[in-house]
């Protein structure tokens, strides 16, 4: 674990739209919903503007095989929600962040976790959050992410 490369990072605040996915694969559904919406309103054209969070909401129940996904992207002031689309505005917080190549798996958050332990940060319980940096549509085994994990000085 001592290689883990942990950064801090506060994210500002920032507005949202986000849509919810809920099932054996949450994920795929949301990601879906809200790319198609995105299409639609033409706001794909420049990525570069635009940046993509998801988390489990709610998380996985032992013994059950579904769970909930929410999958953010940052819009501008001139969005507004339609249909599954809500808006939502980010208050920002502080994070230690961890990148992921490939899907995040659990051992990787355990690893984060174990490190907060260990630094003089504590957990906090704001939104944690797995920020996707590829470009959609790139394959999960080529994805890359950074994972945000809410701390406190």
């Amino acid at each position: 674990m001592s290689d883990l490369q942990v950064r801090i990072v506060r994210l500002e605040p920032m507005r949202v739209a986000c849509v919810s996915g809920f099932g054996a694969s949450p994920e795929e559904q949301a990601w879906k919903t809200l790319l198609d919406w995105a299409a639609r309103k033409d706001l794909l054209a420049d990525l570069k503007v635009r940046r993509f969070f998801g988390f489990n909401n709610p998380d996985p129940s032992p013994g059950s095989p579904n769970y909930g996904y929410d999958q953010w992207m940052t819009v501008g002031p001139d969005v507004e929600p339609e249909g599954e689309i809500k808006i939502r505005e980010f208050p920002g917080g502080l994070y230690s962040v961890v990148r992921c190549e490939g899907l995040p798996n659990p051992e990787i958050w355990k690893q984060l976790v174990m490190w907060c332990e260990d630094s003089p940060y504590k957990y906090a319980h704001h939104q944690w959050f797995e920020e996707c940096l590829t470009p959609p549509g790139t394959p999960w085994e080529e994805a890359v992410f950074d994972l945000y994990l809410p701390i406190a000085e």
